[in-house]
């Protein structure tokens, strides 16, 4: 007799092994031709989408966009520390913080203009504000159920890694030409580029404590995705129709990220430990967005439309000369 929990394994494991496969190619891709680990996941993983609708492979797919994605949003609480945040000073770290809940406010206002409802306008936003692709699927993960959720989700993380991976490139030359100091430009860099690779990379390219504080400023970006995802999980509960179904009022992901912050914090996890969960937290994060990819058909990306492209582009434009007027005030 198969128990309960060997059955289930059997059942998830075709699907979880594919969007692995697909993680190791897109891995493969950035390590050895410099593209985008996200980006590449979720490209490969959009020609497999009739694998999504397969009896043996369907289930898995599912558990890796949802499950996978959780584990690995959680995960990244080992990098932060209360430490980290004290290390920034208090102008730029209320710079960074208003950054983040402005370019939301932001994206919630103008998504009208470009014919998007607030949830597309918050996860966009959210994308944008916090850490890119990995801010998307968090976000995603606690939206309703609606009928085109994963084709909005795969659009967005396609855009906003384009876009950070644009911005690696030339926001170094914008600085440069801008006269900004290196504290400037780390805290420009950090506070401004969607996805912590993209960050590294800009800042590294400038030089050593350029890098070393664009990705503390970018990290800091990260912790901010705890408190988002949870107060709007909070009100999408509040304002659920009566009888469908309701985010849970701390999703356990949240709960998660928030103890690992605060053992880090205490000097409760060993540097071992942390370069662990650093390494599972990225191919889970990979592997779930490499079955998202699967999960999305590439006709219906296709409706979503060049308004809403243009709509990213607005949001990022605007967190750029949010953040540099900052710098610019702060002086």
């Amino acid at each position: 007799m198969v128990s309960p929990l060997k059955d289930r394994a059997n059942r998830l494991f075709p699907g979880i092994a594919i969007a692995g496969l697909v993680a190791i190619a897109a891995q493969f891709l950035n390590e050895h031709y410099g593209a985008p680990a996200m980006l590449m996941a979720i490209l490969l993983g959009m020609p497999l989408n009739f694998l999504s609708e397969e009896q043996r492979t369907g289930a898995g797919i599912a558990f890796s966009a949802r499950t996978l994605l959780r584990v690995g949003v959680a995960l990244l609480g080992v990098r932060i520390s209360v430490e980290m945040v004290q290390q920034l000073g208090l102008p730029f770290l209320l710079l960074v913080i208003v950054g983040v809940l402005a370019t939301i406010g932001f994206s919630l206002l103008i998504g009208g203009l470009f014919g998007r409802d607030r949830l597309f306008s918050f996860l966009s936003g959210g994308a944008v504000a916090i850490c890119g692709a990995s801010a998307a699927m968090a976000i995603g993960s606690i939206l309703p159920k609606r009928e085109h959720a994963e084709r909005d989700l795969a659009f967005t993380v396609i855009t906003v890694t384009v876009l950070s991976t644009l911005a690696m490139i030339f926001y170094p030359i914008l600085t440069s030409s801008l006269g900004l100091s290196q504290d400037a430009t780390g805290v420009f860099l950090g506070g401004t580029i969607h996805d912590v690779a993209q960050v590294v990379g800009a800042g590294f390219s400038i030089s050593e404590e350029t890098g070393d504080l664009s990705t503390l400023v970018k990290l800091i970006r990260v912790t901010m995705l705890a408190p988002i995802v949870l107060v709007a999980a909070l009100i999408l509960r509040k304002h659920a129709e009566p009888g469908g179904a309701r985010p849970p009022i701390m999703p356990a992901f949240v709960v998660a990220f928030l103890v690992l912050a605060a053992l880090n914090s205490l000097g409760l996890i060993p540097e071992m430990v942390k370069d662990l969960a650093g390494h599972v937290s990225r191919w889970a994060l990979l592997a779930a967005i490499a079955a998202v990819g699967m999960k999305t058909s590439i006709p219906k990306l296709l409706e979503v439309g060049g308004p809403a492209i243009w709509m990213l582009v607005t949001q990022t434009a605007f967190l750029a000369l949010f953040v540099l007027g900052g710098i610019w005030l702060i002086g």
